[in-house]
């Protein structure tokens, strides 16, 4: 049958009440509470207990298994998220980039070209998205370069123009 689950709760009501007041966290509670509903006379269906609970039937589903395997201590145990993978860039070339990207005359016109410079000078081999997210996203730098300036431009005058622009923004 649809939300009849096969679960016999081995601990009383005394002891489920009494490990949901010791329970400090509130995912303990939660799935302590699932096992009190469950050990009562006219237990709820796991879909009833999932919507009081606020969380899908198919968690509730796996808490239950998980106690069913081990216990509450499995049930409640709560593993902690994986930390990902093995970087490709190693926390040396990241720093050696951040310090050259510092550089104001040393600057990359494209994420191509710091692809380039991390393989000849650091050795390190690295995908295009992989850079680009790490100088992007995790250096906060931006590949910036200047628009170039005529060389018969006079200096003088640009400046005297900047000072008047100033001056007229403000109106």
């Amino acid at each position: 049958m649809v939300g009849v689950t096969s679960v016999s709760v081995a601990e009383s009501l005394d002891e489920l009440t009494q490990q949901l007041q010791q329970a400090h966290r509130p995912t303990d509670k939660e799935r302590l509470q699932v096992l009190y509903w469950l050990k009562q006379e006219n237990a709820p269906s796991v879909s009833t207990i999932a919507k009081a609970v606020g969380k899908h039937r198919n968690t509730v589903q796996t808490w239950l298994s998980r106690y069913r395997s081990g216990g509450i201590a499995a049930m409640l145990e709560i593993k902690p998220p994986s930390t990902g993978g093995v970087r490709v860039i190693p926390q040396w070339a990241e720093t050696a980039l951040a310090k050259r990207l510092q550089e104001p005359e040393h600057g990359f016109k494209s994420y191509g070209q710091v692809q380039q410079w991390l393989a000849e000078q650091l050795g390190v081999e690295a995908e295009y998205h992989t850079v680009y997210q790490m100088t992007r996203y995790r250096l906060k730098a931006k590949l910036k370069v200047a628009r170039p300036q005529n060389r018969k431009q006079d200096t003088e005058q640009r400046s005297a123009f900047q000072q008047t622009l100033h001056s007229t923004w403000s109106c």
